[in-house]
This record gives structure tokens, C-alpha cells and sequence, in this order.
């Protein structure tokens, strides 16, 4: 009897070719689209359900994506922090609400487009980086479980995004030319701005402030704390004889703090919410990234009461309150947690 798993179609080439090589695989593949806050891609993944001869399902997680995502996006920039909503819409509803949807429908084992490895090694599961680095996304997802790893199946760790395409196409997929999207998938044109004050029009984070140095002389004036982030050069609407960047966000006192580039460096940072797929025995030196699109850096890593210290070998730019630091051991990712 054939394997039954579902796959997370989202109406794009990498989740479309997910299901056409679970075929090619054997499994017994049942395509499942997320309503979250559009119904944007849902008549695509039918297209391409229809085009392989799979049953189609709409799973409706607009309330709890709502609740778990977009008001966590709005409430992290309002305290001042900088959030990465694909490793928390990851964790509760990727692989929480859309993995116990699989469940309910009898599947054994679930897949997505994500580009990462599963491998069963030294005696248990690992989640794994992809063979080619530039579409990596194994950092949003070290929250997953070895349980979770068990079952789930990630058949693009091995390719690169020419390689998808070509197969999409020998294929025949409908939509084997759909460009990628690249912006956040529920803020309107990407502007994540007007998203948050559409939300909360009167949030202290949203009020006019000074833009001060790190002495506290003002230097300007800013439309409110929650429109910057860490490492910001442009847009600060300030003169000065060096290049400024933020290096705090003040919310209590509607400040935007700034200072030279070599001030936005450091060694250290607390963490908080760890998650370990695998935990080594701490403090150990392990390879941590700061942010998605940031490289590995040496680290040593030991835990406290309630959080992590984190000490880097070499400074790192920008650290920043909200992103996820992700721990691996060489290509293999043992786990993460808040920045604080």
C-alpha cells in the first residue's frame, strides 16, 4: 500500500514540484493549501493538483494565523523589536496547525517546498542545511521536533532554484514560469509600516520622537520607533559628518538611538524561547547565524537560569532584538532561540 503524505502546495513552482516528485516517489500525495489571509494561490495549487491527478484540500487558519502571526509581527515592532514571522508562522502553523491537519486527513508523513535535508544519521533524525547555500532555509525551521523529522519529507535540499525550474517545466507544471515572491506574504506591497499603523494607529512605538546619539543630544526627529530597525543607514533624515546608524530602539522614551558603524558591533547577546532539535552538552563552541541571511560565525554557547549567552570569536554587525540566532554543528541545525 502506498505512503499517504500531504503536501503544502502554496500555488508556486517549489511547493508545485514538491508534490510532482512525491509521485514520482510513490506516495499517495494529497495537496493542501493554506486560506491565511487571501485565498491569493489557492487556484494555482488546484491547477496543478488537477494537472497530477491529486485530491485538493483549502485548510482555513486565517484565525489562528491572525492570532499566532500577524498580531506577534505587529506586537514585536511595537516593543521595539524586529521579528522574523516565516520562523514563527513556521513553528505554529507550517509545522503546528498544517502538520495536525495531515493527521486528521491520515497522513503518515508531510512535506514542503522548503529547501533543507532530512537525514537519519548516528541513530536519529537531523534537520539538515541544503546542498546549495544561496536557498538555504533550514534557519526557519529549528523549531521542528525529531519526532516532526520523522515524518516529514523535503525533497528540494538537493537542488538549486535552476534546477527546480528545469524540472518544473519537463514537467509540464502550470506554473513552472510564476516568479518567485519575495516580500512578507501578508504585508500589502511590502510595506510593513502602514501594516502596523493600520493595526495599531495610536501605539507609543508610532509616535514622533528625537533621533538622539549615544549621549543623548538630539539630532533630529523620526515618525515613530517602530518605522527602524537595528543597523539602519538610510532614510534617518540626518546630517552629519560620518555615516550614522541605529544602534538602539528607546519605546518608552520614543527614541531612535544612533552611532559610527564600528559601534553597531558586538561579542555577545543574551537569548530567550530556546529550541534544541538536538541540544549538545553546554556551554559548547558551536556555528550560529544572527539573522536568515547572515553566515555561520564560531560562537560559544552557555546557558543560564532562563536564557542563553551567547559569545561570538569575532564581532557581528547589527545584532538584533527579535531575529532568531540558529545553532548547527557543521550542515546540520541543532537548534535556536530569541534575541534579546
Amino acid at each position: 500500500m502506498k505512503q499517504k503524505i500531504v503536501a503544502a502546495m502554496s500555488g508556486g513552482v517549489d511547493s508545485s514540484l514538491t508534490a510532482a516528485l512525491l509521485l514520482e516517489r510513490g506516495f499517495d500525495v494529497i495537496g493542501v493549501t493554506m486560506l491565511l489571509d487571501d485565498d491569493k494561490g489557492i487556484a494555482d495549487a488546484e491547477k496543478v493538483c488537477r494537472h497530477l491527478g491529486i485530491s485538493h484540500h483549502v485548510a482555513d487558519f486565517r484565525k489562528i494565523f491572525r492570532a499566532e502571526v500577524e498580531n506577534y509581527f505587529v506586537a514585536e515592532y511595537l516593543r521595539g523589536r524586529t521579528p522574523n514571522p516565516c520562523v514563527r508562522c513556521n513553528r505554529e502553523i507550517k509545522f503546528g496547525a498544517l502538520f495536525d491537519f495531515a493527521n486528521d486527513l491520515g497522513a503518515k508523513f508531510f512535506s514542503t517546498g522548503h529547501y533543507a535535508r532530512v537525514a537519519f544519521e548516528d541513530g536519529r533524525f537531523k534537520l539538515k542545511k541544503a546542498v546549495y547555500a544561496k536557498k538555504d532555509q533550514s534557519y526557519v525551521l529549528y523549531n521542528l521536533t525529531p519526532e516532526k523529522l520523522s515524518r516529514i519529507v523535503l525533497p528540494l535540499g538537493d537542488f538549486s532554484k535552476t534546477e527546480t525550474r528545469t524540472l518544473a517545466a519537463q514537467m509540464s507544471l502550470p506554473v513552472a514560469g510564476k516568479p518567485d515572491s519575495q516580500e512578507i506574504c501578508f504585508v500589502p506591497a511590502d510595506d510593513y509600516k502602514s501594516f502596523i499603523a493600520n493595526r495599531e494607529p495610536t501605539a507609543q512605538a508610532l509616535q514622533a520622537g528625537d533621533i538622539v546619539d549615544a549621549s543623548g543630544k538630539v539630532l533630529g526627529s523620526h515618525n515613530g520607533v517602530a518605522n527602524y530597525t537595528i543597523g539602519q543607514r538610510k532614510g534617518l533624515g540626518i546630517a552629519a559628518p560620518h555615516p550614522l546608524y541605529v544602534t538602539r530602539l528607546d519605546v518608552a522614551n520614543r527614541q531612535v538611538v544612533v552611532d559610527t558603524g564600528e559601534n553597531l558591533f558586538g561579542k555577545t547577546l543574551t537569548a530567550h524561547d530556546a529550541h534544541w532539535i538536538y541540544k549538545p552538552p553546554l556551554p559548547a563552541t558551536l556555528q550560529a547565524k544572527i539573522r536568515y541571511g547572515s553566515r555561520t560565525a564560531t560562537c560559544t554557547v552557555a546557558e543560564e537560569e532562563n536564557f542563553l549567552r551567547v559569545t561570538f570569536a569575532a564581532p557581528q554587525r547589527a545584532v538584533t532584538p527579535g531575529q532568531s540566532i540558529v545553532f548547527y554543528d557543521g550542515d546540520e541545525v541543532l537548534g535556536g532561540a530569541l534575541i534579546d
